[in-house]
């Protein structure tokens, strides 16, 4: 079973609906014995990171989610702000992150660079990516995948290894990361049609390896 966190701050239906369409099934919830039970999670995310850091607390959340990140054995998969929250930090507020991953996020400036100075924020629309890693959620995701974004904040990774995708806005930034259990994407792949379900497929791939 995946659970799609319900906390307020996601796509959650719009999720739910894709990986039926690619033969997933899932429950929307935020209780925590679903969530010790899942064999895979969903974390969605649309909004401020602050409100969405209190959102966690005030379901009393954080705690079982470290456990489930900690141990090391259901993937986990966070989209948008979902996977910002992975940070220790982000420039939008002042509240803690989760810290699952070392760095921070950072909102887009294209007031000193000459290459941007026509682009705006937020970032909306397709973009192609540049993959780092060709297994795990971008399988048979070729170069000519697109994805597409709604975003004003990006990851920045302070190590490398956790980078798994990028894209350009700009300039170059992260799109997509990873770290044991964890995979993360800042484009919403519930709105990519063919190549997002494609990596939603991916993803129970994933969740059905570490189930057996």
């Amino acid at each position: 079973m995946i659970v799609i966190l319900d906390y307020g701050m996601g796509n959650s239906g719009s999720i739910l609906n894709m990986l039926r369409k690619v033969g997933g099934s899932a429950i929307i919830s935020r209780k925590k014995e679903d969530l010790l039970k899942a064999n895979g999670i969903i974390i969605p995310g649309v909004g401020r990171f602050d409100s969405a850091m209190k959102m966690l607390q005030d379901f009393d959340l954080i705690d079982p989610l470290n456990r489930i990140k900690s141990e090391g054995v259901v993937p986990i998969l966070g989209i948008c702000l979902g996977m910002q929250l992975f940070f220790k930090y982000s420039s939008e507020g002042c509240e803690n992150g989760l810290g699952w991953i070392d760095g921070e996020v950072k909102k887009f400036n294209f007031s000193s660079c000459e290459k941007g100075h026509n682009l705006k924020v937020p970032h909306m629309g397709w973009n192609s990516i540049s993959v780092n890693e060709s297994q795990n959620i971008f399988k048979d995701l070729d170069f000519e995948s697109r994805f597409y974004f709604v975003h004003s904040y990006y990851v920045f990774c302070t190590n490398s290894k956790n980078i798994l995708a990028e894209a350009n806005y700009g300039g170059i930034f992260t799109c997509a990361v990873c770290d044991n259990n964890l995979y993360g994407v800042q484009f919403h792949p519930e709105k990519s049609h063919s190549f997002g379900m494609k990596l939603f497929k991916n993803f129970l791939e994933i969740v059905d390896f570490a189930k057996n």
